[in-house]
């Protein structure tokens, strides 16, 4: 990258924009001009590909049609109502099996006598079908054969039929049955929708004439194909055009496979090409005209942004003197994002090292309290064991849960701690287990003085119950409950529960020790409250009721129900 910086002399950002505008514009226009050569070229070849797999698309699902129709028939001929000769039952099945569809079933004897006809109520006079020519020929090439168009008797419409000669066995009923349908109703089936603009469909049975068709030179059913283009239908599948100049109109053909029928598709040339080539001709006249624009954008664009960098690079200037700087407003706005990141990390800046110079006096504060604690409560540990493992292992347990407290603090950088956070943690730090513990209230942020005398209160707590409570036992259960009330005061306040039950009976300690000096004086002097401490023999009942304040964040703004 270096060695190719050599070559790029020193210049303004409006040099750089014109020269990047140039550059991205004249290969695209050289490489248009390429396309267009050779898509006049090959376009020809291409569409007359198109056409041809065109038609055998089509022609594919008009097999799969006669297919289908075939397989009907061969259904039917199998039914019990008609090897037993219950004409009546096996057209009301037959009937029913169809539905209110286009497919109609005739039973007929060899000479063209219907004995039935779903077309009508059984039992209706019906006299010879019309294409009996069909019929004859079905029953001497003893298989399932497509008739052309026809206009029926009953149907009064142009239809076509397939007909299944049947075996020697089902002569008593009948010597061939026949599947017709009306021709109209596969117009669906030669849709235009994948052909160029102006081009036509069409399906046509084995004597050129039309089944079907569709697009702007539709031909009415039983009309022939024109001779001209039949001519040209030479192949099974294939293309050709017929005419010169800008008359010329090619077709695609291809056969219907195993049947007499083709598919044929067939439109002007000119329409299928000028789409195409008058784009890629527009597309030429509008680049170059687009290129004289660009370079007009560039250049005012070139200018504001020169100017806009002007600015923010004077905003730094200042920033890196220590000022706090407001953003500077330009004309583009992903400059002005960067004005406006200038401008915050300037406030963001001072304002950190405000909070630096708060979380250093912070730190000096409650390391101060906290050392004053842990003084106090060693101090009436010592008062209360004369065994030094014992005095190690309460100071240890104690001090463990101080700590959680003090951790979770800092991570807040002592800005608080939701209550059900603060009790969840001096639990599990006890018991390690919080299935058998249920809280139930209103959730909020406790700051941080209460979270650490709270977080005594707790673990003394739940050390007593894993010890003599209802944790000592596998079906006891905790639970810990809270609620705000006003007082008779009139000021907000906060009575907490601990409830014990499922354990062994409680019985009232002889003597006081830490544990309880914890749970009742040191809670009440802490947050200024009132402690009730009842040893029911059923479990321990233990209450606070003090001001909402003692507990309360100045963080906190809203209430948040723990289940």
């Amino acid at each position: 990258m270096n060695r190719l910086s050599k070559f790029f002399p020193t210049a303004s950002l409006s040099v750089y924009l014109v020269a990047m505008a140039i550059l991205a514009t004249v290969p695209l226009l050289i490489f248009v001009v390429f396309l267009l050569s050779e898509l006049e070229r090959n376009e020809y070849d291409a569409l007359r590909r198109e056409a041809a797999l065109d038609a055998q698309t089509i022609s594919v699902n008009f097999e799969r049609k006669l297919e289908d129709m075939a397989t009907t028939l061969r259904l039917l001929s199998g039914a019990a109502e008609l090897r037993s000769g219950d004409l009546a039952a096996f057209h009301a099945r037959t009937a029913t099996s169809l539905g209110g569809g286009s497919l109609y079933v005739l039973l007929v004897t060899a000479d063209g006598t219907q004995k039935l006809n779903t077309r009508v109520p059984f039992g209706t006079p019906l006299g010879k079908m019309s294409n009996i020519a069909d019929l004859h020929s079905a029953i001497a090439a003893k298989r399932v054969l497509v008739s052309g168009i026809f206009y029926g008797g009953t149907a009064k419409q142009w239809v076509f039929n397939l007909t299944m000669p049947l075996s020697e066995d089902l002569s008593g009923v009948g010597d061939a049955i026949v599947l017709t349908q009306n021709a109209g109703d596969l117009a669906s089936m030669t849709t235009t929708e994948g052909l160029p603009n102006g081009w036509s469909a069409a399906l046509l049975d084995g004597e050129g004439k039309v089944i079907v068709s569709s697009g702007p030179d539709n031909i009415p059913s039983a009309r022939p194909f024109p001779e001209q283009m039949l001519r040209l239908m030479t192949g099974a599948n294939a293309s050709a055009v017929l005419g010169d100049g800008e008359a010329r109109t090619m077709l695609g053909y291809a056969k219907v496979d195993d049947w007499p029928w083709r598919v044929v598709v067939w439109g002007p040339v000119t329409a299928a090409q000028s789409t195409i080539v008058s784009t890629w001709r527009q597309l030429i006249l509008g680049s170059v005209v687009l290129l004289g624009i660009s370079l007009c954008i560039v250049l005012i664009a070139a200018n504001q942004l020169r100017r806009s960098i002007r600015q923010i690079a004077r905003m730094a200037e200042r920033i890196g003197h220590g000022e706090i700087v407001s953003p500077e407003i330009t004309k583009v706005k992903e400059a002005n994002q960067v004005s406006i990141a200038l401008s915050n990390a300037s406030f963001d800046r001072a304002q950190a090292e405000e909070r630096v110079h708060f979380i250093l006096q912070e730190l000096v504060h409650r390391t101060k309290n906290i050392l004053s604690l842990v003084q106090a409560m060693m101090r009436q540990l010592a008062r209360s064991t004369d065994d030094i493992d014992e005095f190690q292992k309460a100071v240890s347990g104690r001090l463990a849960g101080l700590a959680q407290s003090i951790e979770a603090l800092a991570k807040q950088q002592w800005g608080g701690i939701p209550v059900s956070s603060v009790i969840k943690l001096q639990l599990g730090t006890v018991t390690g287990d919080s299935q058998r513990i249920t809280l139930r209230g209103p959730d909020f942020l406790a700051n941080a003085n209460a979270v650490q005398n709270l977080g005594l209160v707790l673990h003394e707590l739940a050390t007593n119950s894993v010890k003599y409570g209802a944790l000592s036992v596998p079906d006891g259960h905790i639970l810990v409950e809270w609620e705000r009330f006003v007082d008779e005061e009139q000021q907000v306040a906060l009575r907490m529960r601990w409830s014990e039950s499922g354990g062994p009976p409680v019985k009232k300690p002889s003597r006081r020790g830490f544990g309880t000096t914890v749970i009742e004086r040191h809670a009440a002097a802490a947050f200024g409250g009132k402690v009730t401490i009842d040893f029911d023999e059923k479990g321990l009942l233990w209450s606070l009721v003090a001001p909402f304040s003692a507990f309360e964040s100045i963080r906190d703004h809203g209430e948040h129900p723990v289940s």
